[in-house]
C-alpha cells in the first residue's frame, strides 16, 4: 500500500468503533485471572502476569503454507519468549477458576470495561463458548442471563451497546454443532444475535456444519465463520457464504489465493473482521501484509481485537497498526469505523442510529484535530 500519514493515537482512541469479533475468554484481564486462580487453588507453571505475557501458540506444520502469495514466516520470530504458553491452554485454564454466574457477569463487564476505556468501543460482540463440565449446572439460561447481566451494567456504566454469539466449535462433528444451535434458538435471548464457527480452521472444514447453519439461519441469527485463517485456501470462504449462509467472515486473509474470489468479495463488499495481532507472532507480519494487500484490492475489512486480553492488545492498537503499519488512509480508517456499524448485528433501527451516530462523532473528531476529509459512505 501507499504509506499514509499515520492518524493520531488520540483520534483512533476516540474513533466511534464497534468490535465484531472478540472472545469473551479471550478478554480476560491477567489481574483477574490471578485473583481467581488463588482462589480456587490452581497450581500453574508461572505467575498468571507472567503466563499472559508469553503466550505464543506456535505454528502448525510449515509445509502447509509453502508458496501462498504472500509469504508465511517459516521460522521462529525474533520477539518469540523463551517459554511459550498456547492461547488454547490458557484459555483452558481460565475457564477452569470460573467457578458461578458472578465470574461470568463480571468477566463479561470487564471486557466491555476494557474496551469502553481503552479504544472508546460503542459496541462489542461476544463470542462464548458451551459450557464446561463444571459449569453445567448453571444451564444455557442461565450462563447467557449471566453474561446478559454483564452486558446490562456495562450499557448503564458506559453508554455501550452489546450482544453475544454463540460460538461453534469447528473440532467437534456436526451433529453437536446441531444440538447447540437448537438450544439457541429453543432458549431466544435478546443479547444472543448469532453464530459463529471458531477454534483452528484445519480441525473441520465449514460443510461439516450445514445443517446447524441452517438451522440458525432459519431462526433468524446472524451467521459468521472465522475461514482462510488456517487453511491456505480461498474455497472455505466461498463454503461459508454459499453453504453456511454467512453474513460476514472472520479472518479471511486467504481470500488473497484466488483472484476470482477476491473480486468476488470487493463486488460483494463481504465484512472481513481482521486481527493485525495474532498469538502466533512469526505469524504477525504475514498478517499485516495480508490485510493491507486486502485493503489494496478493496475489500471491506473491520478491524476486531480477537482475544485483547492475552495478545494484548486492544480495539484502538488494531486501528493503530492498520494506519500506521499498514499505511492505511485516513478515509479508509473512517470507512472500516463506519463499517463495523453496518455490518453489526444490532437490530436494524438501532444499527441505523449508530450509523449516524458515528458519522457525525466522526465529523466533530476531524474538525477537532484538524483532518481533512468527512467520512465516505460506499
Amino acid at each position: 500500500m501507499t504509506s499514509a500519514p499515520p492518524l493520531p493515537a488520540e483520534y483512533l482512541r476516540r474513533l466511534p468503533k464497534a468490535d465484531l469479533h472478540c472472545h469473551l475468554i479471550g478478554t480476560v484481564r491477567a489481574s483477574t485471572f490471578a485473583e481467581l486462580a488463588r482462589r480456587e487453588s490452581l497450581a500453574l507453571p508461572a505467575d498468571p502476569e507472567r503466563i499472559f505475557a508469553d503466550i505464543n501458540s506456535l505454528p502448525p506444520d510449515p509445509s502447509l503454507y509453502r508458496n501462498t502469495r504472500i509469504p508465511v514466516p517459516q521460522e521462529r520470530g525474533a520477539d518469540e519468549p523463551a517459554v511459550s504458553y498456547s492461547l488454547f491452554q490458557v484459555s483452558n485454564w481460565v475457564v477452569e477458576v470460573l467457578r458461578d454466574a458472578d465470574d461470568l457477569t463480571r468477566i463479561v463487564y470487564e471486557a466491555f470495561e476494557d474496551a469502553h476505556r481503552l479504544s472508546g468501543t460503542r459496541h462489542l460482540e461476544l463470542f462464548f463458548d458451551a459450557l464446561p463440565p463444571h459449569l453445567e449446572t448453571l444451564g444455557y439460561a442461565g450462563a447467557v442471563e449471566a453474561y446478559a447481566e454483564g452486558i446490562r451494567r456495562a450499557e448503564r456504566d458506559f453508554g455501550m451497546t452489546g450482544l453475544m454469539i454463540q460460538g461453534i466449535d469447528r473440532s467437534r462433528s456436526g451433529e453437536e454443532a446441531l444440538e447447540v444451535v437448537r438450544r439457541v434458538v429453543d432458549h431466544p435471548h435478546e443479547y444472543v444475535a448469532g453464530i459463529g464457527l471458531d477454534n483452528l480452521e484445519t480441525a473441520g472444514p465449514p460443510e461439516r456444519f450445514a445443517e446447524a447453519y441452517r438451522l440458525a439461519g432459519e431462526a433468524g441469527l446472524g451467521r459468521t465463520a472465522h475461514s482462510s485463517e488456517h487453511a491456505p485456501t480461498a474455497a472455505n470462504t466461498i463454503t461459508c457464504l454459499d453453504v453456511l449462509g454467512c453474513d460476514r467472515i472472520d479472518h479471511g486473509y486467504y481470500v488473497l489465493e484466488d483472484d476470482d474470489v477476491v473480486a468476488r468479495m470487493r463486488d460483494e463488499q463481504v465484512a472481513f473482521t481482521v486481527a493485525s495481532t495474532t498469538s502466533r507472532r512469526s505469524w504477525r507480519p504475514w498478517r499485516r501484509a495480508s490485510i493491507g494487500a486486502m485493503l489494496e484490492a478493496g475489500l471491506n475489512v473491520i478491524p476486531c481485537s480477537d482475544d485483547p486480553g492475552m495478545f494484548p492488545t486492544t480495539l484502538a492498537s488494531e486501528y493503530g497498526i492498520v494506519s500506521e503499519q499498514i499505511g492505511a488512509s485516513a478515509e479508509q480508517v473512517r470507512r472500516m469505523a463506519l463499517a463495523s456499524f453496518e455490518a453489526s448485528w444490532l437490530p436494524a433501527d438501532r444499527r441505523a442510529r449508530a450509523v449516524a451516530g458515528a458519522e457525525r462523532e466522526i465529523a466533530a473528531l476531524d474538525a477537532e484535530f484538524s483532518l481533512a476529509g468527512a467520512p465516505v459512505r460506499s
